[in-house]
């Protein structure tokens, strides 16, 4: 799934290619992921894209008056075209899903792979119109995000630190792989509750937070859209390398399962030692 890096690196591509350029097509082929039907995509036609924003994990492109937004969901993904594919595009053919062509060449698409289909598309007059950018908690690597306000965040809340980091409500733009690689960093295992951490530890993890979003960014800064996926993971530590050796300790990187994803850590650098209870495959062996 894309993350804050990632769709800050999609903005920033997007934002070169697309500011001052005018909307000569909307062709939408997967009905199933336009959320919103008033105003119609048609309404962006015509329409002179403006600077290219970025909430969490949402991109919104302010068009005519208008914005397009959109939330990439777990297997979405844009690619760029130069110069629009020759013939209109077939309809529930492939992952394509929303194609965007521009006045004098260009085109972006928008795809989904595999069979959840979760890639949402908005067309609203002001991007807060969307339920998920309504609800969104603080900006990570905004200026404000300070070491007060995190520890402020992390007061009272009963959860464990995994859940709590990847709740957009709490923390906008940090998904599964990047709560793995902060809470790695931090030295704090992902069953910690969020309420026991003291100054100290809130801390050391408010710092985590910040040095391992912004070097996702910085490594992310000036790659092709078709190439972040593969940046991402090769400067991944933890997450997706169970068995492998922790680049830290030597020590073996553990999982833990859930029913539709799971966690990677080290147990020397993060839980003492002892490896967390994997309930999914305790159930299983029952």
């Amino acid at each position: 799934m894309p993350e804050l890096p990632e769709v800050e690196a999609l903005r920033e591509f997007l934002d070169a290619r697309l500011t001052g350029r005018v909307v000569e097509r909307v062709l939408p082929l997967a009905v199933n992921v336009l959320k919103t039907y008033d105003p119609p995509l048609t309404a962006l036609e015509g329409g002179t894209a403006g600077a290219t924003a970025r909430y969490g994990k949402f991109l919104a492109v302010p068009i005519g008056g208008l914005y397009l937004v959109t939330h990439l969901a777990r297997a979405g993904w844009l690619r760029w075209h130069d110069t629009p594919p020759a013939g209109p595009p077939r309809p529930g053919k492939g992952p394509l899903a929303l194609r965007v062509v521009l006045e004098g060449g260009g085109a972006f698409d928008l795809t989904e792979a595999g069979t959840q289909k979760r890639l949402a598309v908005y067309v609203v007059r002001d991007p807060q119109e969307v339920p998920g950018i309504a609800r969104l908690g603080p900006d990570p690597l905004a200026p404000a995000f300070d070491r007060r306000t995190f520890t402020a965040l992390l007061s009272g809340e009963r959860r464990q630190i995994k859940g709590v980091l990847r709740d957009q409500s709490v923390i906008a733009g940090i998904g599964n792989a990047y709560s793995d690689e902060i809470l790695h960093r931090a030295r704090v295992s992902p069953f910690k509750l969020a309420a026991s951490f003291d100054a100290e530890q809130a801390g050391r993890l408010h710092k985590a937070v910040e040095d391992t979003l912004r070097e996702a960014v910085e490594r992310a800064h000036g790659v092709a859209a078709g190439n972040l996926k593969a940046e991402k993971k090769s400067g991944l530590r933890v997450h997706g390398r169970a068995g492998e050796p922790c680049p830290v300790c030597g020590d073996t990187v553990r999982s833990v399962s859930f029913a539709d994803s799971s966690l990677e850590y080290c147990p020397t650098c993060q839980t003492g030692g002892k490896p967390l209870a994997d309930r999914r495959l305790s159930r299983l062996l029952k």
